[in-house]
């Protein structure tokens, strides 16, 4: 990939960066199909628009109007996922089910100061699971269709922790969930609305006031989401560096004891890092200098940074695969004594099919798999 391509994205996400230096690199791109498609794989392509604004005629007009386009087009649908959040947040209200949205819209309203500052693809709400049933009801009535396979009465199978429903008429989609897992649910603690709801404070979205989690639990989240998808979005980056700087207040002692509480020490670690070295969010040099004593931390953020282009996603080298690196030392021995980690799924399964009465042969297929994956997944 073009040096200046990487260079020229970088610099459009970076806090210090100024319109002169955009310009002046703007000015040596040569491919700018491949900058937009780069830009909207990392769902930055409203941060690339905002940047790119007073570059003039840096920019070929064709790719100022199709940034224009891509911009207006992300904010109709920030705008309609606004509108759905309220009207669907309303409903559970009116039927006393506690709901708490988070990422998508709310988090632009709050960290970016402006709904429509990112891309927003879905929205996503946390329930309690004894409300699952009576919230998909509600769903229903409003249009959308569960996709996610489930029990024959509408409860989750195991190991599910999460529905996603879509609306047909209008592309719609949402999730319900139940519990927010750094890796498999099966591993580490079972962190839900209990986690959340009695730190809940309110924000504006849309001119209406709607339940949000603090900025410290927000930071968790964030970190955990990122992390479990091998950090392969610069947008997930962005929003860890938005809301460091967004929340100058966050008490970075409580965030670190609840991180080492949670098993999340290392995700947050990742986030922070990554937020503070690819994107220049402010952090005390106290503070960073605990989380750049891990050594493992920075050996993964080094070699998810180092291949963030041209190879997004990929597992860093080493004996000990990505998720298991990211767990801590409980968490671990929980994993490893309870031998989930070896039960085959969906993954092994589109590895070789096998026919049914062979399926015993896919507990020899796994640990091989994992090896050579390096996920753990």
């Amino acid at each position: 990939m073009d040096f200046e391509l990487r260079e020229l994205l970088r610099t459009i996400i970076r806090k210090a960066s100024d319109a002169e230096q955009i310009h002046r690199l703007a000015k040596r791109i040569r491919d700018w199909d491949s900058v937009l498609l780069l830009a909207w794989e990392h769902r930055i392509l409203p941060m690339l628009y905002s940047r790119l604004a007073g570059s003039g005629s840096a920019v070929p007009l064709i790719v100022q109007e199709r940034l224009r386009t891509e911009y207006e087009r992300n904010l109709f649908h920030n705008m309609a996922n606004a509108a759905e959040l309220l009207a669907v947040l309303k409903a559970f209200e009116d039927e006393s089910i506690p709901a708490m949205p988070f990422k998508g819209v709310v988090l632009g309203a709050v960290a970016y100061h402006d709904l429509t500052a990112r891309t927003a693809g879905d929205l996503d709400i946390l329930i309690h699971i004894h409300d699952l049933i009576r919230a998909m009801t509600i769903l229903v009535e409003r249009g959308y269709e569960r996709i996610t396979a489930a029990n024959v009465d509408g409860t989750p199978i195991p190991g599910c922790y999460e529905y996603r429903f879509e609306r047909q008429v209008d592309g719609m989609v949402l999730e319900l969930r139940w519990r927010l897992a750094l890796t498999e649910p099966r591993y580490g603690r079972n962190l839900g609305l209990d986690w959340v709801w009695s730190r809940r404070r309110t924000a504006t979205l849309a001119g209406a006031e709607v339940p949000d989690i603090d900025p410290e639990l927000t930071l968790f989240i964030l970190c955990m989401h990122g992390s479990r998808h091998f950090w392969s979005r610069l947008l997930w980056i962005c929003d860890v560096a938005q809301l460091i700087e967004s929340s100058p207040e966050l008490d970075w002692e409580e965030i670190i004891s609840e991180a080492k509480k949670q098993g999340l020490w290392r995700s947050l670690a990742l986030g922070v890092l990554f937020a503070h070295r690819i994107v220049g969010a402010t952090v005390a040099q106290s503070v960073l200098w605990r989380f750049e004593s891990d050594a493992v931390a920075c050996k993964v953020a080094q070699h998810i940074e180092d291949h963030l282009f041209d190879v997004p996603g990929s597992s860093p080298p080493g004996f000990v695969p990505y998720n298991f690196q990211l767990l801590d030392f409980n968490d671990r021995v929980r994993a490893i004594l309870s031998f989930d980690f070896l039960k085959p799924n969906d993954r092994d399964r589109a590895a070789l099919s096998l026919p049914k009465p062979l399926h015993f042969l896919y507990y020899l297929i796994r640990p091989f798999r994992l090896l050579s994956d390096r996920s753990a997944r």
